[in-house]
């Protein structure tokens, strides 16, 4: 930083009392400014710059050097970002990139920590290796002490210091039996200063005027003054170089006249009468060439020019004066002759570098590879990609499957999906919540914590809520009033849920079923905007309600349920996009006495499991489906934007002709008794299960795969959970099997499809079987068996 600084490289200022001078700025080789950084407040502007590692900025000045035109995109390649002393972890390269381009911007930067999964005492540590920097070892250790204290971060049972000379932060945090650490980890983060926020403020003075530059501009503004260091100090050491070969020349030339300058020194009386006396010794021109050499004297001429001899100047007079006898020998004439041959080159070399700017450019470029080369080292603080700003609650919140029941009174709450084990298929289930006999549940909806619910009312309007925000409950608990969460009118109760975690899925929309048979389709982003008192999702007309929501994409097909046993499958391309404030078109046209019971999304390599009321169900495939015949339907001429209702009677009568046949006849031997064809909506579709007496009414349909898992619950709040492969899959026209034993004057309410990743723990890989051997459905079962056979 210092060097070059005798050679009048800075300009000089007085001191603030005017009695000494110091320098305006020092002569340093490398920006100071970003490889130490530098803070500072003054009146109405603040600077922040943080350190950066200096091979990098090396790097990064080389290529503004070469490329002129570089893009500071191309430069955040070469130093990608701050590098702090004490190490640590950037978050994300956004603010990187924004401080860079403008000047200003703010990263996070967090503590190195490692994870030390828990071992056969069951408890998990979370080392701290590194911390941001200027913050102290000691001031964190007493923060973490006090968030424990004081009850912010329960799960933490102890807190150890390991560091030494070796390894200079090393704190150890014991974590709580069954504790996750990345909760903790978050946590801390939050609280504590192993998270903190680095401003970056690139304010500096050029030519004594603030200003504030990008990254760019901050390099471009060294080189400039680097430039012109070099500049100036090859123009001082020129000058220094000529005068010095002056002096040599003066010298050369009384060891060539030796005799004839002792003569003139010994007669003069003074030094002022002899240094006279020597300025008007004559020397001839070939005496001079063969002291200074013919390079030399070429110089030599240049600057004096072409005589027959030449004189001392009183300079070279001086130095004569000045010299010793011990001067006098061979060897200092010899000395003096490589001395004056090194001078010429030197004199040389400064002239070449001050003929161009790109010579100085040059010399920059040598410079910075040679400190780098010297000085540089690896980069301590690591960049990751992950782009935080503020924690978002969700971070502090263990994700996990959970399962939320709502009951007919309207009592909700979440209870994690591993308390219900795996069972058997017709076993009586666990107690699942405390219901009475006027307040069965009436929904159940498998969702992660961290998911959206979209809760839709029977009046056709949707709310939001996180799925964390719900009450959790024990499994008997009965619930809190979902009056206390949403701000529903009066009469308006839930009629169904779905959990989304991203609204701008492309292409995705939401397909509403009424009670009615109509459906109607909006894009999902419409819903993407959560208002606490909801907004409108479908418009029922009179006596309607809505009863199921499913999530389509481009290509789907979706089947729809009724209570007597049929079902309708056609594409999700027959019901056009709609606004929200519409009513939708006819879906399926019901029987006397009939209803929708629920909808889903077909898929040809999963089943669909269809339950009934007294707790029996089955599976069948979907099958591939075929392309529809018959004429499009039609909607009705309505826009479907917000504020048109649909009208539903211009579609049932422009319904396909084939979508409204009956169901096929029972004992059909044909393969299309183990499928759901495509039809076109409106018809009546095809049979689904026999609503018998022993089965009683359909009460929903669930789509599942091999390996998930059911949940089921009956309306006085028996919860079971076993799974799909315990189903036998059989044909449409059929009675299915028991899938739970009920008490008496009990019934199913719900089913639910957990899928394999939501959990469970040990229950899922070893299940506990409650056998239902002694309950008289046991027989029930075979006999239903038997019964689908001969169906089939």
């Amino acid at each position: 930083m210092l060097d070059d600084l005798k050679l009048d490289t800075v300009d000089y200022l007085p001191t603030y009392d005017e009695q000494r001078t110091e320098p305006s700025v020092l002569p340093s080789m490398f920006p100071n400014l970003l490889v130490n950084g530098a803070n500072g407040i003054a009146v109405g502007m603040a600077t922040s710059i943080p350190p950066h590692n200096l091979g990098e900025v090396c790097d990064a000045l080389r290529k503004v050097l070469d490329e002129p035109d570089v893009s500071i995109d191309e430069l955040l390649e070469l130093c990608p970002g701050p590098d702090f002393p004490t190490g640590g972890i950037i978050c994300g390269r956004a603010g990187i990139r924004r401080g860079y381009h403008t000047g200003r911007a703010n990263i996070t930067l967090r503590a190195r920590t490692e994870i030390e999964e828990a071992t056969k005492s069951g408890r998990a540590r979370i080392i701290i290796k590194e911390i941001p920097f200027q913050q102290a070892r000691d001031r964190i250790e007493e923060r973490i002490a006090a968030l424990v204290n004081e009850g912010r971060i329960k799960e933490i049972s102890g807190m150890r210091n390991e560091s030494d000379l070796k390894e200079p932060v090393r704190l150890i945090i014991e974590l709580k039996r069954d504790a996750d650490p990345e909760v903790v980890l978050n946590q801390l983060y939050q609280f504590s200063p192993l998270q903190d926020t680095v401003s970056l403020i690139f304010l500096a003075l050029v030519d004594g005027k603030p200003r504030t530059l990008s990254f760019k501009g901050l390099l471009e503004e060294f080189l400039r003054h680097r430039a012109t260091v070099i500049r100036r100090r090859t123009q001082f050491l020129l000058a220094k170089a000529r005068q010095r070969k002056h002096t040599v020349e003066g010298l050369l030339l009384a060891h060539a006249n030796i005799d004839e300058v002792i003569r003139v020194i010994r007669a003069s009386k003074t030094q002022a009468e002899a240094k006279t006396q020597l300025m008007k010794i004559e020397c001839p021109a070939p005496l001079m060439e063969r002291a200074l050499g013919a390079d030399g004297f070429a110089v030599f001429q240049q600057e004096r020019g072409a005589a027959e001899s030449y004189t001392l100047t009183p300079v070279q007079a001086d130095a004569i004066l000045r010299m010793t006898l011990g001067q006098l020998v061979n060897l200092e004439q010899e000395r003096l002759g490589g001395e004056y041959s090194e001078l010429l080159t030197e004199i040389k070399e400064y002239l070449r570098i001050l003929s161009d700017e790109e010579n100085i450019r040059a010399v920059i470029r040598d410079e910075l590879t040679e400190l780098k080369r010297k000085h540089a080292d690896a980069r301590r603080t690591e960049i990751s990609g992950e782009e935080i700003g503020n924690i978002d609650l969700e971070d502090l919140i263990v994700e996990e499957p959970m399962v939320v029941t709502i009951s007919h009174q309207g009592y909700i709450k979440r209870t994690p999906a591993s308390v219900y084990r795996a069972q058997r298929r017709g076993g009586k289930g666990l107690k699942g919540a405390r219901t009475e006999e006027e307040d069965p549940i009436a929904h159940l909806f498998a969702a992660s914590t961290h998911d959206y619910l979209l809760f839709f009312t029977n009046k056709g309007r949707v709310y939001w809520q996180k799925v964390y925000d719900l009450p959790q409950l024990s499994r008997e608990s009965r619930g809190r009033a979902v009056v206390n969460l949403l701000n529903l009118s009066e009469g308006e109760k839930i009629a169904d849920c779905r959990e989304v975690r991203n609204f701008d899925r492309p292409g995705c929309s939401l397909l509403m079923a009424t009670r009615r048979g109509l459906v109607k389709k909006t894009a999902l982003e419409a819903y993407g905007r959560p208002r606490q008192g909801g907004i409108i999702a479908i418009k029922l007309r009179e006596g309607d309600e809505l009863v199921d929501v499913v999530i389509t994409e481009p290509g789907d097909e979706v089947i729809l349920a009724t209570a007597k046993g049929m079902a309708i499958r056609f594409k999700e391309t027959d019901a056009r996009t709609m606004g929200r404030n519409s009513s939708g078109v006819k879906g399926v046209s019901l029987g006397a006495e009939d209803e929708l019971v629920g909808m889903v999304v077909a898929n040809a390599d999963d089943t669909l499991l269809t339950a009934t009321l007294n707790g029996y169900g089955k599976r069948t495939p979907f099958g591939p489906g075929e392309a529809p015949a018959g004429p499009e339907p039609a909607d009705g001429g309505s826009d479907g934007g917000d504020g048109a209702a649909e009208s539903v009677e211009e579609v049932v009568e422009t319904a396909a002709p084939e979508a409204a046949t009956a169901d096929e006849p029972e004992g059909d031997e044909t393969s299309s008794n183990n499928r759901y064809r495509t039809q076109r909506r409106g018809g009546k579709g095809l049979r689904d299960i026999k609503t018998t007496e022993r089965n009683g009414t359909v009460i929903g349909i669930v789509r599942v795969e091999e390996n998930d898992e059911v949940i089921m619950i009956s309306a006085r709040g028996k919860i079971q959970r076993i799974r799909a492969s315990e189903i036998s899959v059989i044909g449409r026209n059929t009675q299915g099997v028991r899938i739970m034993s009920l008490d008496e004057a009990d019934t199913l309410a719900a089913v639910v499809r957990v899928p394999p990743d939501a959990g469970g723990g040990e229950a899922a890989a070893a299940p506990t079987i409650e056998p239902a051997a002694d309950l008289p459905e046991a027989l029930d079962e075979t006999e239903g068996t038997i019964d689908n056979t001969d169906d089939i």
